[in-house]
């Protein structure tokens, strides 16, 4: 039976921290939606301390990101997308618009149509998130999008050169800077000069996030892409360092990204304890990554691999990392999680940033239901009928006696036109 060694905030905390964040959200959301730029303008000025002349960039602006960043960076950049982009084209290539004859005379197939419009959330505000204008842009354009474009925050006060240079890489028809819900909401609702898109895709933190929850319906939404979530999977075969710095390496997302360790070996477990409390005393970001591990981390002591694939596939977990003698194992045996990073060679920090799959993935236990952001989320998979005079009477029968077992007259009468139209003489 799963042992819990170090156990995280509870379930009932984290509901009450998120109900605060969704009322604040709702107020913001119905805000742009009134006063449409002036409530974009005022929300940019009270959280980022950013109120531009224009949001959005121009291209002279654009140009000047770009020649600030030296050549390495932009090689890199663009290397990242490159990988991004294969793989995008890969998966696309596996969708199929399909034609087929069923019956004689029936024809029925479906066609692949990408989104007409999309607003790609870029987050920026405490870390310049670069990887995140690949995963969403790169994946739009090459789903067939038309128009695509980008918002991100102000760094430091200006709009940070290497997101924006990854935007226009990407291919972003329009560069706003501009972040956190009223990013969103102008993405979603629109306003003066921002107009409407039909789907936002991208990351956030709890405030994004559930501000694309409150908007799923009025437009597309990717995923509900919360607070990061890693969950290392481990035995005997690796050691304290490793998970640990695997651990801390998610954790620095933010506050409240949880971080777990799964593991068969209680002395790997305490090993990876006291490497974390080593780690956090050198990490340039042990305050975040800190945080995150006292209040959202946990350590599970499991008896077998078996064990630890049911815990696993409970928690669902965005990434999850198997570092164990028989890594395939769990390739086969597990079904809920967002990306699987097989082996101590690999690590999330790879599919975060340039391997090539999308490090846009479903949290809080999504990945029941979900998989991640891909070339397929901005592509309508549209069915289409077509009939032949005899197959028309034909089905036209079926349809007819099974409309007035569920008593729908008006379907019925759609059926019976065309057997009388269409039937035999």
């Amino acid at each position: 039976m799963a042992l819990w060694l170090k156990e995280g905030i509870s379930e009932e905390e984290d509901a009450k921290n998120l109900g605060k964040v969704r009322k604040t959200v709702e107020d913001v959301l119905d805000d742009i939606k009134n006063r449409g730029d002036e409530a974009v303008r005022v929300l940019s000025l009270k959280f980022d301390n950013w109120n531009p002349e224009k949001f959005r960039l121009s291209e002279g602006q654009i140009a000047k990101c770009m020649e600030s960043l030296p050549q390495q960076a932009i090689d890199d950049i663009k290397f990242a997308q490159a990988q991004i982009r294969n793989f995008a084209k890969i998966q696309k290539n596996a969708l199929r618009d399909v034609e087929v004859e069923t019956l004689p005379g029936v024809i029925l197939g479906h066609k692949n149509l990408p989104v007409g419009s999309v607003g790609c959330y870029v987050p920026g505000g405490k870390y310049p998130m670069v990887a995140s204008a690949h995963m969403s842009i790169v994946t739009a354009k090459v789903a067939g999008v038309d128009r695509v474009i980008a918002c991100a925050p102000p760094y430091k006060g200006s709009p940070h050169p290497a997101i924006v240079t990854a935007m226009y890489l990407a291919g972003a028809d329009e560069i706003y800077a501009l972040g956190g819900i009223q990013a969103v909401g102008a993405m979603a609702l629109g306003t003066q000069t921002i107009k409407a898109t039909d789907m936002i895709a991208g990351p956030g933190n709890a405030f994004v996030a559930e501000a694309k929850r409150q908007l799923s319906g009025r437009v597309g939404i990717d995923l509900f892409a919360g607070p990061t979530e890693t969950l290392v999977i481990a035995d005997e075969t690796v050691d304290g360092e490793m998970c640990a710095t695997d651990l801390l390496g998610q954790a620095e997302h933010g506050p409240n990204s949880p971080a777990i360790l799964l593991t068969t070996s209680r002395a790997l477990a305490m090993d990876t304890v006291l490497e974390i409390e080593k780690q956090l005393k050198i990490l340039e970001t042990a305050e975040v990554a800190g945080q995150a591990w006292r209040e959202y981390g946990q350590v599970i002591l499991c008896e077998d691999d078996s064990e630890m694939v049911e815990v696993a596939d409970q928690i669902a977990s965005e990434h999850v990392q198997v570092m164990t003698k028989n890594p395939d194992f769990f390739l086969r045996e597990l079904k809920n999680y967002g990306a699987l990073f097989l082996g101590p060679e690999t690590n999330v920090s790879f599919g975060d940033k340039v391997i090539g799959t999308n490090h846009t993935l479903p949290t809080r236990k999504a990945a029941r239901y979900t998989g991640g952001l891909w070339v397929g989320k901005f592509i309508k998979t549209c069915t289409y009928q077509k009939v032949s005079p005899e197959a028309s009477a034909l089905i036209g029968e079926y349809c007819s006696r099974l409309c007035a077992l569920e008593g729908f007259a008006g379907h019925k009468a759609q059926a019976d036109i065309r057997v009388a139209r269409y039937g035999t003489k």
